[in-house]
């Protein structure tokens, strides 16, 4: 149990080290040795616990996808229970992604995905996740929506709710909450809108 528990410990403690140096120095650029010592470790350590850095990515990947499912979630047992309406479900789905401060790792580790298909498989399996979630949020906007008009309107807002997550380096005028309201309005505007 102990052994469990300090591996479990270890895992975290290498995840934790390797997000702020892929944040701060890119994917490829950090090697295993700088982990390591950043980390405090031996190399070998970090190899008894993964495979390599496309497995420390996928990790990644994994908890940051376990964490987003799960608020989520929590959003959609809110909206279901009528503690929040739609507006209000896609505010707070749009500050989680505008909240989200690793968004260089999050270019790299899309790069990573086009060139890797184990990495890209793990992505593809994150946003299939967020996709069901898109079509229950539109669908509760705008019951009427199926077919070919529920696919585009899964598009536009995972392309919406995307691209706020990454509008740093256009030196946004607004704050996220007024981002976030705005959109919200927007998007629930926009399904209503489609017949």
């Amino acid at each position: 149990m102990v052994a469990v528990q300090q591996e479990r410990s270890g895992r975290e403690h290498i995840l934790n080290t390797a997000r702020d140096l892929f944040t701060t120095h890119g994917f490829h650029q950090t090697s295993m040795a700088e982990l390591a010592a950043a980390a405090k470790i031996s190399v070998g350590q970090i190899y008894r616990l993964f495979k390599g850095k496309e497995d420390i990515i996928e990790a990644l990947i994994g908890a940051d996808m376990k964490d987003r499912i799960g608020k989520i979630e929590e959003l959609r047992l809110r909206l279901e229970a009528g503690r929040i309406n739609i507006e209000q479900t896609f505010e707070h789905l749009v500050l989680l992604s505008l909240r989200d401060k690793d968004e260089a790792l999050s270019f790299d580790i899309l790069a990573e995905a086009l060139r890797n298909r184990p990495v890209g498989e793990t992505v593809s399996a994150m946003f299939q996740r967020f996709r069901h979630f898109l079509r229950d949020f539109a669908c509760v906007a705008n019951p009427a929506l199926s077919g070919e008009a529920l696919d585009g309107a899964e598009e536009v807002i995972l392309a919406c709710i995307f691209g706020l997550g990454h509008r740093s380096l256009s030196l946004p005028n607004l704050s996220d909450e007024c981002t976030a309201r705005h959109a919200a309005q927007m998007i629930v505007a926009a399904l209503k809108g489609v017949s």
